[in-house]
């Protein structure tokens, strides 16, 4: 039975973890803007992430290979997990995410896909009985009233329907992102589990495309953002590398050290970053209810996260130098 790592986090790991999930939080956060620019000058958003994971795949190959030398036996117990990482975690939470902005504003596609501590909670009580405490209910309403507030449904702006759908998807990847990446008993290297993972969920969307059940079409003409025009290949390799290879690579990393719940907090600064990039990159901000909607849903968030139960206690083992990962 798998463990999530230990949430009682130790001086140590706060001071290593912490700048990792923030360097993970800021890469990822960029991503939208750039793929955003991609979709603009005719990539589908299914070309833009499969380009994006095939650049962070081949990029980590090698280091996932030497990460895992006398260790095989370890990745063939966990091909299952590693799948659902690849496929769920990164290839469907990516996509979906794409397919949003691609008809909405970056930051408020992210901030849907950030209501997921939310979700996690409602599924938790329907799937398991485990109900939710007042704290994280009086959180899920905050979250609601602000996701309203953030759509401008109250002023009869019309709300793109579809796109909503889509950062919905992101959502639910999203969630699965930090279940399984919290998981530290499995064995595997953070950048074997991202780099296996980030290959599996390639080449699932590289079969997606070639049945024809992923759209897929790109161009090589040059790309427009706010600050200037620039060749195709440097958003394509922004985000693979820095938003993708890098990001999950901290990411994994920093929610092992700091625990799930520590992680996830932390991760709500990528909504800060793709605001921010979003308007480097853009030119888009939200209007003041906009704003208004989206700290409520932070806070929200934030309440429903403090609203959870203090996880069991579990130790993780310290491996002696010898046995040590390089």
């Amino acid at each position: 039975m798998s463990t999530v790592s230990n949430d009682s986090v130790g001086v140590r790991g706060v001071r290593l973890g912490l700048p990792l999930a923030i360097g993970a939080a800021f890469a990822f956060g960029m991503s939208g803007g750039w793929a955003r620019g991609l979709i603009d000058a005719g990539w589908t958003p299914g070309a833009a992430v499969t380009a994006r994971i095939w650049v962070a795949a081949l990029v980590l190959l090698v280091p996932a290979v030497i990460s895992l030398r006398g260790r095989w036996g370890v990745l063939r117990r966990n091909l299952g997990m590693m799948a659902a990482y690849g496929l769920l975690a990164v290839a469907a939470t990516q996509l979906c995410y794409f397919q949003a902005v691609a008809v909405m504003d970056v930051g408020l596609a992210l901030l849907i896909e950030y209501t997921a501590p939310v979700a996690v909670v409602l599924w938790l009580w329907l799937r398991r009985g485990e109900r939710p405490t007042r704290r994280s209910i009086v959180g899920a309403i905050i979250a609601f009233v602000g996701l309203v507030l953030m759509l401008d449904i109250l002023t009869g702006a019309t709300v793109n329907g579809v796109g909503i759908l889509w950062a919905l998807g992101a959502m639910v990847g999203a969630a699965a992102y930090f279940i399984l990446s919290a998981k530290a008993d499995t064995g595997l290297p953070p950048i074997a589990l991202a780099g296996g993972g980030l290959l599996l969920g390639a080449i699932g969307l590289t079969v997606a495309g070639l049945v024809g059940v992923l759209p897929i079409a790109w161009t090589t003409q040059d790309i427009t953002y706010r600050f200037g025009t620039v060749p195709w290949f440097i958003p394509v390799l922004a985000i693979g590398l820095i938003a993708t290879a890098l990001a999950y690579v901290l990411g994994i990393a920093s929610t092992r050290m700091l625990g799930s719940r520590l992680a996830s907090f932390i991760a709500l600064a990528e909504v800060i970053a793709a605001l921010l990039f979003g308007w480097l990159l853009l030119g888009q901000l939200p209007d003041l209810l906009q704003m208004l909607g989206g700290a409520l849903v932070l806070v929200g968030v934030v309440v429903v996260k403090l609203g959870e139960p203090t996880p069991a206690e579990f130790v993780e083992p310290v491996p002696d130098a010898a046995s040590a990962p390089r």
